[in-house]
């Protein structure tokens, strides 16, 4: 990343990405994840098992967890490598979900970057000053994410993608505009007035921000892939906010900059935000505009999955959505739930039925909530995998 960071190219200026070979020890290169339930599902098969995995599957619903959290601060633990590995593990021995998803912040390359950023208990992340003015915008945009910052993630990814033998380790990062839209506001916000105002008052400046943030994510993702994970989930936490005009015009195209920073790795991108349903097509093409040949939308509970495919189109593998609010419910209702999540995914149920997607990994259509007894979470894994 430099500080001069390039406008992103309009949504629709598709990327001919060109695969470049992944290191040779690296689990999709070498076999171990290769032909595993997840990644087969994330490329468009239907394995014989059905993957499962939890976004917040690592995190505060498990004692052990809690544990092994006592006395760091959540960006310390994030940058903690062997931490990091021992939290990213802990779901998988639990639950025998199909995949990890590497335990990390959003705000970690902001953090890395030199951004002065804490995660308040029970607030949430805090930036040092809301940055609204082309002055600030100068100063975060000076900034470098130097591969000598990224050594602790590099670290952990692969501290851990030696632990997970042929279970695939998914990438995280945060989207550009979930990330603007913190530094913007200098904290979390409901509405995400300023942001919003600030695309439309001073859209350059707003612009040159989320071209910023978009390098970072990029940087951030392209560090974990190369250190063995073997697919990446970009997360648009506030995306939901947003009219499809103003994503489509002035956020998409920065998204798409953040992936196609991985695009020419090869490995499955996930494109999830929450509150999405109306932005569910424009988040299939940013993956397409991105490059990324194995495209993956994570749809949110509040969009049945049959209704989800009738917009996205054929050709996309889905991910979701059990409603997280039902973890709590009665295990019958749970089940019936799952099934009918199952289902809808196969193109066999709900009313807009009888569209299919070539693949379907079965997830939550939000995180994990804290208080969640994490036998339920075992329950419906075991339960997904029979189906």
């Amino acid at each position: 990343m430099t500080s001069h960071t390039p406008a992103p190219e309009p949504l629709g200026a598709t990327h001919v990405a060109t695969t470049t070979p992944l290191p040779s020890d690296h689990p999709l290169a070498d076999g171990r994840t290769a032909a595993s339930p997840l990644v087969r599902a994330l490329r468009g098969d239907r394995p014989e098992r059905l993957p499962i995995w939890f976004m917040r599957q690592a995190g505060r619903s498990l004692p052990e967890y809690r544990k092994v959290r006592e006395g760091h601060a959540m960006l310390d633990s994030c940058l903690d490598p062997a931490l990091a590995t021992e939290i990213t593990l802990q779901p998988v021995r639990r639950h025998g979900v199909d995949a990890a998803i590497f335990f990390s912040d959003i705000v970690v390359p902001l953090k890395l970057a030199g951004v002065a950023v804490d995660i308040v208990p029970g607030v949430g992340p805090v930036m040092d000053q809301p940055y609204r003015t082309p002055a600030d915008v100068d100063r975060l945009v000076s900034a470098t994410l130097t591969p000598e910052a990224l050594a602790p993630v590099r670290e952990a990814v692969a501290l851990t993608v030696a632990e997970l033998g042929g279970t695939p380790l998914i990438g995280f990062g945060g989207a550009p505009f979930t990330l603007a839209a913190y530094l913007v506001e200098g904290r979390p916000s409901r509405d995400h007035l300023a942001a919003r105002t600030l695309m439309h008052a001073d859209p350059q400046t707003w612009d040159r921000l989320v071209a910023w943030t978009a390098s970072l994510t990029g940087d951030f993702l392209r560090a974990q892939v190369l250190a063995g994970a073997s697919a990446v989930q970009l997360f648009d936490s506030w995306a939901g906010s947003l009219s499809l005009g103003d994503y489509t015009a002035r956020v998409a195209p920065a998204s798409a900059q953040a992936l196609s920073a991985v695009a020419h790795l090869g490995v499955p991108g996930i494109h999830f935000g929450t509150g999405t349903g109306h932005l569910l097509p424009a988040m299939r093409d940013v993956l397409t505009s991105a490059g990324i040949a194995d495209r993956v939308v994570g749809v949110d509970y509040r969009t049945p999955l049959d209704e989800a495919l009738a917009m996205i189109g054929e050709g996309v593998t889905i991910q979701g959505n059990i409603d997280p609010a039902l973890l709590a419910a009665p295990w019958d209702v749970l089940e019936a739930h799952v099934r009918d999540v199952v289902a809808r995914g196969a193109g066999g149920a709900g009313p807009a039925g009888g569209r299919r997607a070539p693949g379907h990994v079965v997830n939550l259509g939000h995180g994990v909530p804290p208080e969640t007894d994490p036998t339920v979470l075992t329950r419906v894994v075991e339960l997904v995998h029979s189906l």
